[in-house]
């Protein structure tokens, strides 16, 4: 009777890993560019929708110096600027609700954008 318990369980557990029960899923990096390619100050794309535990990558691409700051989140801003083109910082969101940020030196042009995590 433990065999064919054994050989039962040993059946759920194959077919429940088959079906992605109990595996965690794999974190996204989305990124997001400092700068169109066509020269705007504006973050491309200038909204996101991620899941919580994902990542946002920034990437000065055009126009610096940038950065990004989370309106009421100081603890995921980033306040450097960043000057180099190709210069990036990695940032976790894992607490759903949405985020509206802007880049300090731009923000009068119009340079901001939403983050919301689900």
């Amino acid at each position: 009777m433990s065999r064919l318990l054994g050989i039962c369980l040993a059946a759920v557990l194959s077919l429940a890993g088959l079906l992605g029960w109990g595996a965690a899923a794999a974190a996204a990096t989305v990124e997001v560019q400092m700068g169109t390619d066509s020269g705007l100050l504006a973050f491309e794309p200038s909204t996101v929708t991620i899941s919580a535990g994902d990542t946002v990558k920034f990437v000065n691409n055009k126009l610096g110096p940038h950065n990004a700051v989370v309106e009421g989140h100081g603890e995921l801003s980033h306040t450097d600027l960043a000057f180099a083109p190709g210069e990036s910082w990695e940032q976790d969101f894992n607490e759903p609700g949405t985020y509206n940020y802007y880049c300090e030196p731009h923000r009068g042009a119009g340079m901001v954008g939403t983050i919301t995590v689900q």
